[in-house]
Parts: C-alpha cells; sequence; structure tokens
C-alpha cells in the first residue's frame, strides 16, 4: 500500500467558509535562506580563512572584487 508523502486534503470549512490551502510564503524564503544559506556561507568563509593561512593564497569570491 502506497502511502502518498503530501496528501491533499479535502477543503476544510469553518464557519461556513474555506479555508485557503498552506502556501509558500515571504518569511518562510527568508527562514529557508538563513537556515540553508547562512550556514553554507558561513562555512566557506571558513573554509578560504583556512586555505589562506596555510598556503597564503585567497581562495575566495571577494578576493576577486
Amino acid at each position: 500500500m502506497k502511502i502518498p508523502l503530501f496528501r491533499r486534503s479535502k477543503s476544510d470549512t469553518v464557519m461556513g467558509l474555506r479555508i485557503q490551502e498552506p502556501r509558500p510564503t515571504w518569511l518562510a524564503a527568508c527562514w529557508v535562506l538563513i537556515y540553508l544559506a547562512l550556514p553554507v556561507l558561513l562555512l566557506g568563509t571558513l573554509v578560504d580563512l583556512l586555505i589562506q593561512a596555510v598556503t597564503g593564497y585567497c581562495s575566495g569570491f571577494w578576493c576577486y572584487l
């Protein structure tokens, strides 16, 4: 028996009004950036600093600006 991962329920009503389905928002996009993009950026910065400390060569994007 296959269980769907994202199951759509029938439209719910409260006091006769239909509840809107959840949708992505700008706030959700900001949280995704904070939780995913920011740690990757910080890790890349730390790796670049380590490479620069060991070899003396800057390999980061900001070195070319």
